[in-house]
């Protein structure tokens, strides 16, 4: 199973994620947000990451231009759109593609089968979160979209409750932005660590 902590806006923030084991980074560029990070800091950060940490940049609704652009200044390994991009949007890009989907239900999950992409990121559908604790989704509806198609498990999860999240759900992946944090845009080290080693202990059991 593979763990993407988001949000990273520092170098020892980064650091400190990369030692406790993540798969895979995420840095949000969208101006206006808790997170916002530019692409001249990431950059930085990136280059000092280890060959196997996939930088992912996060996306909503920018012009492929500028995404294209970002990605190369950045070096990233993969891109994830957090808006209402619609599948076609997504056909020229080259790096692997993560979707976000915002799920209440069901019936938020139809259009799956459309994208073209290497991972569905099921989220909660509020836009951005401050710091305070999100809700979890549905998880019995992220288990049965993990049965048909690679799933990123995120919203609302904790080193509290993801090793229940990842063995209801045996997702692909997990994402975690605020349940690690001790303030918006800061991680909370020993929260990640425990994050990481509950994910990974949930994930070796047998289902």
């Amino acid at each position: 199973m593979r763990i993407k902590l988001c949000g990273i806006t520092s170098l020892d923030d980064a650091r400190r994620c990369v030692d406790a084991g993540v798969d895979a980074l995420g840095f949000i560029f969208v101006p206006g947000t808790p997170r916002h990070v530019t692409a001249e800091t990431a950059a930085r950060i990136i280059e000092t990451l280890p060959p196997f940490v996939t930088p992912v940049g996060v996306f909503w609704d920018h012009p492929a231009g500028q995404v294209k652009a970002i990605a190369e200044e950045c070096r990233l390994g993969a891109l994830q759109f957090h808006g209402d991009e619609a599948p076609e949007d997504l056909l020229e890009h080259r790096l692997p593609l993560i979707k976000t989907l915002k799920v209440a239900g069901t019936a938020d999950l139809a259009r799956m089968p459309e994208y073209r992409v290497a991972a569905f990121l099921l989220d909660s559908p509020a836009r951005w979160s401050e710091g305070a604790a999100r809700p979890p989704i549905p998880w019995d509806v992220a288990a049965d979209a993990a049965r048909r198609h690679p799933v990123l498990l995120s919203a609302g999860l904790t080193p509290d409750n993801v090793a229940l999240a990842v063995r209801r759900v045996r997702p692909y992946g997990v994402d975690v932005n605020s349940g690690v944090e001790a303030r918006p845009g800061v991680k909370d080290p020993a929260k990640v660590r425990r994050f990481v080693a509950e994910a990974r202990a949930a994930a070796t059991e047998q289902p």
